[in-house]
């Protein structure tokens, strides 16, 4: 399990995210509609502010193996980062 912890100024909260749900979403940000539209979506956003940025391929079958990896690691912390207003977001396997 995945946890989030973030710390704002007047929030703290902790979200945990199951191995599964995070295959669920990897299924889904890498399924062919998402890829295909991702940029049509984007489109007009990048356009207006005149950013030159296309959406890499994702692959699913090079993802899967990273996450199942990720269950030997119990406890490593991924992200910790703290910004200058205090904000704090931490990820730990």
């Amino acid at each position: 399990m995945m946890n989030v912890k973030v710390k704002a100024k007047d929030v703290r909260f902790t979200i945990p995210i199951p191995y599964a749900i995070l295959n669920i979403a990897i299924s889904i940000l890498t399924s062919k509609f998402i890829q295909q539209n991702a940029n049509k979506w984007t489109k007009e956003h990048f356009e207006k502010n005149n950013i030159d940025f296309a959406f890499p391929h994702i692959d699913k079958k090079m993802l899967k193996p990273i996450v199942k990896e990720l269950k030997n690691y119990k406890g490593i912390v991924l992200v910790d980062v703290k910004a200058k207003d205090g904000t704090e977001v931490k990820i730990r396997l």
